[in-house]
């Protein structure tokens, strides 16, 4: 199964300019994206409210065009979201 929608999320969260540790952050929730959308299996409802919460947090931490590209990252990952089985 294609996860379109992460991959989308991971590509819009390295076209983040940011510094630092912010960066570093964001680069390791892009690459762990990237691994949930091209594994065997994808992300959980678990694993994905813990990306939703690590968006929350980095969002506060980015300039108003950074924070703006965290929305579309987080709706990204709610429209795979609405893909998963449960919950």
């Amino acid at each position: 199964m294609t996860r379109e929608n992460l991959t989308r999320a991971s590509d819009l969260l390295e076209s983040i300019d940011a510094s630092g540790e912010t960066a570093d952050r964001i680069a390791d929730l892009a690459a762990k994206l990237d691994r949930q959308a091209t594994g065997n299996r994808g992300p959980d409802h678990g694993q994905l409210a813990r990306v939703q919460t690590i968006l929350d947090d980095l969002q506060t931490e980015l300039d108003d065009e950074g924070a703006a590209t965290i929305e579309d990252v987080r709706q990204a990952v709610v429209d795979y979201r609405e893909t998963v089985d449960g919950v």
